[in-house]
């Protein structure tokens, strides 16, 4: 993605505006007004939606789709090294379907390639023979039990078991997992392979399903570009086409789960995979616990088993087999106060002061985490919930619609737009939370703009999910039967508008964290390069006009410390200098 410009981003943020400004919610709204452009398309709203890759591509891939292609690799094998299709699939799966490195190895030495695998030169009528002698008979190594030659099987070995063992072999094989495909012979010093021809014939339909099920996974699990979709019961996959050097690698599935392709994570953008590995550890991790225990319990002073205070007074007693009695406050001995109160001060550097330090510290930690923890998990609940609704206006909402205000579901794509429009920006979102907490408590300059920055976006994108819910509502019920259409086109303008303006406000938050907050560091650069000139200058009086023209970075970053939130017109004003800036 192409660096931000700092001066369009900042005449984007710090736009004076007058009083004469056109309030966008209120007058592009209003009921007098509710013209449409019909040669406008409005099914275009989530083409460039904030969570494009640029350009990097992928491509979803079904089932069929990679049958095709291993298929197509077993076609070259079979074609090249004139071997059976069930010999091609375990040379494949032997050398991770890479189809030169097979033929390289092959032809410089075939007998080695065949040992590895197992893969003997014998028909099928060898491994399975129809009949025999009346007086043939072999005894099973498994079963020991003696059954005739033609109801046993080998591998093409010399050691035979009868079809009920086998049958029982390869049906355990195939249930325990992927193991099944490099299965070999009973014998444990054979190394003869069980092909795909063998679990035809032995393996039950779906025993035989579950076997190709594996073979397909092998070879996307072999194919670096290719990934399974990580999403609950998705059976699709993912190839990427690029390296992973920069950018994002954010996925939208066919299923509608949203993935890193790199980290397999939950799409993430606009954050690193690196962060997200180290928030995603913190949920999970026991150091929360810890510290929860440090800031709400204290040891007790003769066994240093931790003890969290569960009723009123100041009088605790510590469990059996210790059983000592202390003040909850001083953590001295209970019996020497002697109905006297504890409430002089400790002496600072005192272990009593550096105990209360400590869990300070450990509070004031959890009350920051569970700040931005509470903030993230709420975006993520509601962006599950939008999927939700998603789906039943998509499946029954629109129908109503269509009927009721008489326009083809095709017209009505702009509620689809705004709601996959939310689902996104509430992603983006609850991961800014993450890129927020790890934001140094040094880097005061750059907290103070990113939470501005985000506090915009989320303004715009709560306005946009009030729209799309609750007035959306008012239009589907239509309990007094007064709603025209005239009025639902003029809820369609405001709707799509509403999404535009969204789109724009999460694409300047983006673009600000992907860069790094670098707008903060060039203009903080700007202002302490003016700094060190005025202090040169402080003795002659030759500040000069220059000096204030390279401290007003400064001043701008200050102001947004004293600055009063922009109403719904100065918003508007904002994203259409924005705008106007990036088409220059």
């Amino acid at each position: 993605m192409q660096p931000m410009d700092s001066d369009h981003h900042f005449q984007y943020t710090f736009t004076n505006f007058s009083d004469d400004d056109q309030d966008y919610y209120d007058d592009a709204f209003s009921d007098d007004d509710c013209a449409i452009d019909d040669g406008a398309d409005d099914s275009n709203v989530l083409v460039n939606r904030v969570n494009s890759t640029s350009d990097k591509s992928y491509q979803i891939l079904k089932e069929d789709d990679l049958a095709q292609r291993y298929e197509e690799d077993i076609v070259k094998v079979t074609s090249v090294l004139s071997v059976s299709r069930d010999s091609a699939c375990m040379l494949l799966v032997k050398y991770n379907w890479d189809v030169s490195k097979l033929h390289e190895a092959w032809f410089q030495d075939e007998g080695q390639v065949r040992g590895s695998v197992g893969l003997l030169d014998v028909d099928l009528s060898v491994k399975f023979p129809e009949y025999s002698e009346e007086k043939a008979v072999v005894d099973c190594g498994i079963c020991f039990e003696s059954v005739r030659v033609g109801d046993t099987a080998t591998c093409g070995c010399d050691h035979r078991f009868c079809k009920v063992c086998w049958k029982s072999y390869v049906c355990t094989a195939v249930e325990d997992g992927p193991g099944c495909l490099t299965l070999r012979c009973p014998e444990p010093s054979c190394k003869a392979a069980v092909g795909p021809d063998m679990v035809r014939v032995l393996a039950s339909e779906n025993e035989r399903k579950r076997y190709d099920l594996f073979l397909l996974r092998t070879y996307v699990e072999s194919n670096k570009r290719v990934k399974w979709c990580p999403g609950p019961g998705c059976e699709y996959a993912v190839e990427y086409d690029d390296d992973f050097e920069i950018g994002s690698y954010d996925v939208s599935c066919n299923c509608k789960y949203g993935f890193c392709w790199k980290c397999m994570e939950d799409a993430h953008r606009p954050l690193d995979c690196e962060t997200v590995g180290k928030w995603v550890l913190k949920n999970n991790a026991e150091a929360e616990n810890t510290n929860w225990i440090l800031a709400y319990t204290k040891p007790c002073p003769k066994c240093k088993r931790s003890i969290e205070k569960n009723h009123g007074c100041m009088h605790m007693t510590c469990r059996p087999p210790c059983g000592y009695e202390f003040c909850w406050l001083c953590l001295g001995p209970y019996n020497r106060h002697d109905g006297r109160a504890c409430n002089g001060y400790a002496k600072e550097g005192g272990p009593v002061h550096e105990a209360e330090r400590q869990r300070e510290l450990a509070k004031k930690a959890i009350e920051r985490y569970t700040h931005y923890y509470e903030r993230w998990a709420a975006n993520e609940k509601s962006r599950k919930q939008a999927l939700t609704d998603l789906h039943k206006i998509e499946t029954v909402d629109l129908k109503t619609l269509s009927l009721t205000y008489r326009q083809p579901e095709t017209q009505l794509q702009f509620i689809i737009d705004a709601w996959l429009q939310i689902v996104e920006c509430r992603r983006m979102l609850k991961w800014t939370y993450a890129y927020g907490y790890y934001i140094p408590k040094i880097e005061e300059a750059k907290k103070t703009f990113f939470e501005y920055v985000q506090g915009e976006a989320e303004s715009g994108l709560e306005r946009l999910h009030l729209c799309a819910e609750k007035e959306l509502q008012t239009y589907i019920i239509n309990e007094d039967k007064d709603i025209t259409e005239e009025k639902f086109n003029c809820f369609r303008i405001k709707l799509t508008d509403l999404t535009k303006v969204t789109r724009k406000y999460f694409e300047n938050l983006v673009r600000a964290l992907e860069n790094g907050l670098a707008d903060v560091d060039s203009h903080e650069g700007a202002a302490g390069g003016s700094s060190s000139k005025v202090k040169a200058r402080k003795g002659s009086d030759q500040g000069g006009e220059s000096s204030r023209r390279g401290s007003d970075g400064a001043k701008r970053m200050r102001m947004m410390g004293t600055r009063r939130p922009m109403d719904d017109t100065h918003r508007h004003a904002a994203w259409m200098a924005g705008e106007s800036s990036g088409n220059d």
